[in-house]
Order: C-alpha cells, then sequence, then structure tokens
C-alpha cells in the first residue's frame, strides 16, 4: 500500500469520504455523508431499509457515479475512476444477495476472485490455503455447484471470492441477512481473523446487533444522512432501538 507517511490523515485512514451526495434520477440519496475507515477497522452503517446504506456502498465501488463530493481511498482520490480500478487498487464488495455464480463450482466461483488483483502477482492460479483456514468447509466443496449451496455457505463463498483479489478494503452488505446462527457466528469470526491478520479495513451493512458490536465503529444512517456516530463499546438502548429495532 502506497502511503505517504508525512500525512497522518491519510496514513490512518483507508477510506475517507467527504460530503457525498448521489441522487437516482431526481431523488436525492445521499446527502453530505462525511465517514470514515481507518486501517485494520471495521466501521459498520446501521440504520432502517432504504435509507442509503447500500447505495453508499455502490458508490465507494464505482458502479454509481456521486454528484458531489470526495472518496479517498488510502490517500488517493477515486471518485473518477471505474470499478474495474477501484478492484485492482485493493477494494472488494461483497454485495447484499452474495451473486455467486451458481453454474460455477465452489473452485470456479473463487478463482474469479482473482481478476482483481493486480498484474504481475504470482501464484494467481491457486487457492491460499488462508481461505479454507477461514473456511473449512469450502474445502470439501470444491466440486459442488455454487448453486447447491445454501445460503450461509455461498455467503461464506462470496466473502472468500472477495478475499482471493487480496483487498485492502471489503465492503460487506448485510451479511448475515438470511442466514442460521451457527453461520453468523462462524462468518463474524472469520472477518475479525482477517482484519486482525491482515490487517484489512471492512466496511459493513449489518442489521444483526451481535456483529454490529463486533465492528469498532458505527455510523447512524437516516435519510440519507449520518446522523449519529461513535464506538460500538458506546452503543446505547436508544441508539439500537431508533436504527436497528423493526
Amino acid at each position: 500500500m502506497n502511503i505517504n507517511p508525512q500525512n497522518k490523515t491519510e496514513k490512518n485512514n483507508a477510506l475517507q469520504i467527504s460530503n457525498l451526495n448521489v441522487f437516482y434520477g431526481e431523488s436525492h440519496i445521499i446527502r453530505n455523508v462525511d465517514l470514515s475507515v481507518k486501517q485494520g477497522e471495521m466501521a459498520c452503517l446501521i440504520g432502517r431499509n432504504g435509507v442509503g446504506k447500500t447505495t453508499l456502498l455502490k458508490t465507494v465501488m464505482g458502479l454509481l457515479k456521486p454528484q458531489k463530493g470526495t472518496i479517498n481511498f488510502c490517500g488517493k482520490g477515486i471518485a473518477n475512476l471505474k470499478t474495474d480500478q477501484r478492484a485492482r487498487l485493493g477494494i472488494s464488495y461483497v454485495p447484499q444477495g452474495r451473486e455467486i455464480i451458481p453454474k460455477l463450482t465452489v473452485k470456479e466461483n473463487l478463482l474469479l476472485g482473482l481478476e482483481a488483483r493486480k498484474k504481475g502477482r504470482k501464484g494467481e492460479d491457486e487457492i491460499p490455503e488462508e481461505i479454507f483456514e477461514l473456511f473449512p468447509a469450502l474445502k470439501t466443496m470444491l466440486f459442488r455447484m455454487g448453486g447447491n449451496l445454501s445460503g450461509g455457505q455461498q455467503q461464506q463463498l462470496a466473502i472468500a471470492r472477495a478475499l482471493m483479489g487480496q483487498p485492502t478494503l471489503l465492503l460487506l452488505d448485510e451479511p448475515t441477512e438470511g442466514i442460521q446462527p451457527s453461520i453468523i457466528l462462524e462468518i463474524e469470526t472469520a472477518v475479525r481473523n482477517i482484519i486482525e491478520s491482515r490487517g484489512i479495513s471492512v466496511l459493513l451493512v449489518e442489521q444483526h446487533l451481535h456483529f454490529v458490536r463486533k465492528a469498532d465503529r458505527y455510523y447512524a444512517m437516516q435519510k440519507g444522512g449520518i446522523v449519529a456516530s461513535g464506538n460500538t463499546t458506546d452503543l446505547t438502548q436508544e441508539v439500537i432501538q431508533r436504527f436497528l429495532a423493526v
């Protein structure tokens, strides 16, 4: 990662969003958002459905274009870069619904993640053993079709595929949605492990309170804007009821 050591803000923040505004047609979806994710930190976006959380992740990934504001990744402005360029810089995105390819095997799905790697890296036809240490079940399913996996197994595959690109920043959109509790715990553990072992930064959209508390910081969204933020250790019952309760 190329970071200017003389600039403390750039050194500390993997992702820095400032005054971000995004529209769908005439609808103003993201309003003046300021947000940062430090290196080796997990930040969680919380809020009810329809407040702009997914739109924000898609904008960071380059799937949507902001009308105003800046997005800096490791000190570099990326708001004008295409999605594939952002991926090669080190940003990976696991969308809501996972989007694994059902008619490819688990191994073939994993190898697709290599497309995001920077050119010239060696071992680009292999799956690192670290992937199987994080998600042991995948090793026994390499030749099973992705569409034949359970929802939780597909989510593990989607995260593993994103990690194959060796990202610096991982964007996760509601990874626990519709998944049984035991798999949720496995995913939580795997995400914390990659943060601690690789120093990856994670921006997570999540409603599951147990996973939210695994994050270091939270940002609460309402009507497209950030209306509260802080350390997850300081999450009050009032904030939980306001932004997480159905």
